[in-house]
């Protein structure tokens, strides 16, 4: 695992240098859907690491936010999980708040996560078993038992549209960040005490992270409590996410499960 988690921070390196080639420069941009834009850079930095990481392990499966996907996926055991420039938004606005994510899941868990912020020049990385590392130094969730000690990372979307306003009592602090698997990172390196989301994600945007916060002493769930698989059909966990210290997941999925009943 040692050899392939090189392998796939120096792809991850590759791709951020490529990203930074457009990061505040030009580029095209256009939209996949509402409020879901893609550029230039999302491509370019896909096409990149699909021909590192598949030319290298061509028995992987594959499965990328900006590639046409297939089925074929379905039936390997292990599987590329990869967000080429997660944080778009970002990206756009020239807030450096976005990072190259890039897992590997053997038989549906994953084992392996990388993000770079090209920006910050954070390497996040993690393999199971093998704890979890920013910048090459260990990495550990936070312990904290009190929600209204803690600081908690949300979507800046989300924040915008208010859907945070009921819990802003309930925490010591809601920050807005972007990229989900930013979030992740930051979390799992102790910078803040845990993430949430309250609206769906796909599997590209959070198993990076999740495996991260694994190997940091964390856990991620649904915000049912439900255990998470990747390499699915379909491709998005619902209705949202919780990570970080297992108490902490615990304690943050009742206040939410609170405030949703009120």
């Amino acid at each position: 695992m040692e050899t392939i988690l090189k392998t796939v921070i120096d792809a991850a390196w590759d791709a951020g240098t490529l990203i930074l080639k457009y990061y505040k420069s030009e580029y095209e941009i256009k939209d996949k859907g509402y409020h879901n834009p893609v550029t230039t850079a999302d491509h370019a930095s896909d096409a990149l690491l699909k021909k590192i990481l598949s030319e290298t392990y061509p028995d992987y499966g594959w499965l990328s936010e900006e590639t046409v996907d297939s089925p074929e996926r379905l039936t390997k055991e292990r599987v590329w999980i990869v967000d080429p420039l997660d944080g778009t938004k970002e990206f756009i606005e020239g807030v450096p708040n976005f990072v190259v994510s890039i897992a590997l899941v053997e038989n549906g868990k994953p084992i392996l996560g990388v993000l770079f912020n090209p920006v910050t020049q954070e390497t996040f990385s993690a393999i199971k078993n093998g704890g979890a590392y920013l910048n090459k130094e260990p990495i550990h969730c936070t312990q904290k038992d009190d929600t209204a000690d803690m600081v908690i990372l949300n979507s800046r979307s989300e924040t915008r549209r208010g859907l945070w306003d009921p819990y802003q009592d309930s925490f010591l602090r809601c920050d807005a960040v972007g990229s989900v698997a930013y979030k992740l990172g930051l979390t799992a390196a102790g910078k803040s005490d845990i993430f949430a989301t309250l609206r769906p994600k796909n599997e590209w945007d959070v198993c990076a992270g999740h495996c991260l916060i694994n190997e940091a002493g964390g856990k991620m769930v649904s915000t049912k409590g439900k255990e998470l698989t990747y390499n699915n059909e379909n491709t998005l966990f619902t209705p949202g996410l919780v990570a970080g210290n297992p108490r902490a997941v615990e304690k943050t999925l009742s206040v939410i499960e609170s405030k949703t009943n009120d």
